[in-house]
């Protein structure tokens, strides 16, 4: 899910006992105020205080943002505790990353799954954090009271860094909390969001990938989808209750709040409510920047990333070893890549930028009818069409040379350049100081987790791709040497350096550090390539950081004087801020949609689908033969509906983005129906300006993550470990013999 820009909240639709799409990814501290009202109206039964508290149990505490870091500045996925022992349910997109890291070649829990029969059994995930949200304040008066007229932007800017970093420092109490405080509105306000950040987190179960990636790419933001999406891990501190760093000490997190499991299912209009931490939103984007991104933007990053997945692809489809070793990277590429290509199409499809240009024009003729407005925000809107045109003359001359001189040895070169300056200035205390930073280097993590024949490919492709995006005149000198050298033979040019450079091999790299000789830096193709590439970089930089600045002036002022212009001329409009990775409630309905003329989509798809899918062997929609087996038996125990089949994803009209992946959608009593974890393609516009028409969240079902973990892998632990509740009280599982 994971970038552009809308407008505005629109009021909530109740008519007739029919809900329709609701656009707003809320701050909690504001439900009672902006939201309570009309979430009543639609179905929630939970007071203000059973939804966000700082005094006492609510349901914010079992929302958990999935981090990489102690410090909680922005989150990856969401999760949520499930149990009174810490257990917490995410996507298993947002495990994948420690889940590769924890595999390998004899035990690849991608490939067979992973199923923890006691807590011994756990694994500590690499690079997992879990961040509680303890409280949220607003501080605009504090960060913006450092700001007088006098100073110009960056001095402003300046002054507020100063004042967030002094604030946090107190707020974290010695390091009890990890506060963060973030602009909102394009910085026209700010708040504080204080958390507890847990880094001992572990793996407990998780399905194969064939089925929690079922349909893999081909699949990604597509309905009806029939993956699940899920993986559990655990959150551990130590016998206190505190954050504690891995330890065999550690306890399960006996956490504040954790969130019971409905079996009872949805029904087309059902109240549904989602709580996470959305990444990023761009809705108060003008057309000027929509333009710039479907444009340029979006396409040079297609055209990158698609070169870089087509050569993994190659190789991760013949080998498991190199697929397993790519997985995590060609997952998050391969997200990013088909995303992109989807906001161009919708962007253009939905005219978003028509819309954003009628809106610029009503608000030109609001602020043109008062001096004072005009003098405030007159050239707002004129400063981002110059500074976004900028940005078009110049993005393809950073973004180009940035990623392919990264590849391969070319990236690793980068590193000897201060040991190579130094020397070229011959500066001796310097040349010692570089050298002795190299001889610390860990050579061989350069090239852990990489395979030389995909490392290669890669290379090649990229400077082949770099080439045909640019006039002959436009590239670096380095395509005047491949020409001359090599006859324009990239390929040619590409295994001289995996010969000859001293940054091909841990082996070259070894010997040189242990016997330098500088003058061979200079020489070194590698070297030569990535030194000519950041010339073109450097050369367009200066327009390039002058315009991304002259943006987030503007952007400021713009989005200032359009809450002036809604409050002027829509006082009853509550309007919420984009998002930004930290704690969001959105509020909707279970809902079908139309996409097309005469094409009509249900609301859920059932495990029909993976058997119509099913293609034995394929890459991405292989299935595992004992879960084709139960459907196509039906035995899906007390996880069937009352139709007896078997639910396994649905959609509903919640407004959310990437960063709530793993998201739980709740019902209106708080408990769990399923977790969140995707957007329709239809509506990939919708990070831009949300679209209710089509605008939907593909969730999978609550019942078919606890099929999976009882019926199919038999990890009744886990089942025994949950809160699962039923209107109408039925045997929660069929004893079956031990697999």
């Amino acid at each position: 899910m994971k970038k552009v820009l809308g407008i505005i909240a629109m009021a909530i639709m109740v008519s007739v006992g029919r809900v329709y799409a609701d656009e707003g990814m809320w701050l909690p501290m504001f439900v009672e105020r902006l939201n309570y009202v009309d979430m009543q109206k639609m179905g929630l039964q939970l007071t203000p205080e059973e939804l966000y508290s700082i005094n006492h149990s609510s349901l914010k505490d079992a929302i958990v943002g999935l981090g990489s870091d102690a410090m909680p500045r922005g989150f990856f996925c969401t999760g949520e505790i499930v149990s009174e022992h810490g257990l917490l349910f995410t996507n298993h997109h947002c495990g994948y990353g420690a889940i590769q890291k924890l595999s390998s070649d004899q035990h690849d829990y991608l490939k067979d799954g992973f199923w923890a029969k006691n807590y011994g059994e756990e694994l500590p995930a690499p690079e997992m954090t879990a961040s509680f949200l303890v409280r949220m304040e607003d501080v605009t008066k504090d960060i913006l009271g450092v700001v007088t007229d006098d100073m110009d932007y960056q001095d402003q800017q300046a002054a507020i860094r100063n004042k967030i970093k002094e604030m946090e420092t107190a707020a974290s109490e010695n390091g009890k909390y990890n506060p963060v405080i973030k602009g909102f509105f394009e910085g026209n306000e700010y708040y504080m969001f204080v958390y507890q950040v847990f880094p001992d987190v572990r793996l407990v179960g998780v399905a194969n990938s064939s089925i929690g990636k079922f349909g893999g790419d081909t699949d990604n933001w597509m309905w009806p989808r029939h993956t699940g999406d899920f993986s559990i891990f655990r959150v551990y501190a130590d016998k206190d209750g505190n954050p504690a760093a891995y330890s065999k000490d550690n306890v399960p997190l006996t956490p504040k709040h954790h969130l019971p499991i409905s079996l009872d299912g949805v029904k087309k209009d059902d109240f549904t409510m989602i709580w996470g931490f959305p990444g990023s939103t761009e809705r108060y984007m003008s057309s000027y920047g929509i333009d710039y991104n479907v444009d340029v933007f979006y396409p040079t990053i297609v055209d990158i990333f698609g070169t870089q997945l087509s050569v993994m692809e190659e190789y991760m489809k013949a080998d498991d070893h190199i697929n397993l070793m790519y997985a995590d990277n060609h997952a998050g590429l391969a997200n990013t890549w088909k995303n992109f290509q989807g906001q161009i199409l919708m962007l253009r499809k939905n005219k978003v930028s028509e819309t954003k240009v009628a809106l610029e024009k009503d608000f030109t003729k609001w602020v043109n009818g008062d001096p004072k407005r005009k003098a405030e925000y007159g050239n707002a809107l004129p400063n981002l069409k110059e500074a976004y045109k900028t940005l078009g003359n110049v993005a393809k001359s950073i973004y180009y040379p940035n990623f392919v001189s990264q590849a391969g040895p070319a990236g690793i070169a980068a590193q000897f350049g201060s040991y190579y300056q130094a020397y070229l200035d011959k500066d001796k205390d310097a040349q010692e100081m570089s050298l002795m930073l190299l001889q610390q280097m860990d050579v061989d993590g350069l090239f852990a987790e990489t395979d030389p024949q995909v490392e290669k490919k890669t290379f090649s492709e990229m400077l082949k791709t770099y080439k045909k995006a640019f006039k002959a005149e436009e590239l670096p000198e380095i395509y005047n040497i491949i020409d001359k050298k090599f006859k324009g033979d990239i390929d040619a040019f590409t295994e001289d350096v995996y010969t000859n450079s001293i940054f091909a091999t841990p082996e070259n790299i070894k010997a040189f550090i242990a016997k330098p000789n500088p003058k061979k830096i200079g020489k070194d193709y590698a070297y030569i390539m990535n030194t000519s590439m950041m010339e073109v970089i450097m050369g367009a930089m200066g327009d390039y950081r002058n315009a991304m600045q002259a943006v987030s002036e503007n952007d400021h002022i713009f989005v200032k004087g359009l809450r002036e212009y809604y409050a002027a001329t829509q006082p009853g409009k509550s309007l919420y801020p984009d998002a930004n990775s930290t704690m969001r409630m959105s509020y909707g309905s279970v809902q079908d949609y139309m996409p097309a003329d005469a094409v009509h989509y249900d609301y859920v798809c059932t495990a029909n689908g993976i058997l119509e899918k099913y293609v034995p062997g394929d890459y991405e929609f292989d299935a595992p033969k004992r879960l084709i087996s139960l459907i196509e038996k039906k035995d899906f125990g007390a996880y069937a509906d009352d139709n007896g089949e078997l639910i396994v994803c649905f959609l509903s009209t919640n407004d959310i983005t990437g960063g709530n992946s793993g998201s739980p959608i709740m019902n209106g009593k708080g408990e769990l129906l399923g977790l969140a974890f995707d957007g329709n393609w239809e509506a990939m516009s919708g990070d831009v300006n949300f679209e209710p028409r089509l605008q939907r969240t593909i969730n999978v079902d609550i019942r078919y993550v606890l099929f999976i973990i009882d019926k199919y892998a038999g990890a009744t632990n886990l089942i025994d470990e949950l809160d699962i509740r039923r209107g109408e009280p039925k045997p929660l599982r069929v004893e079956e013999e031990k697999i």
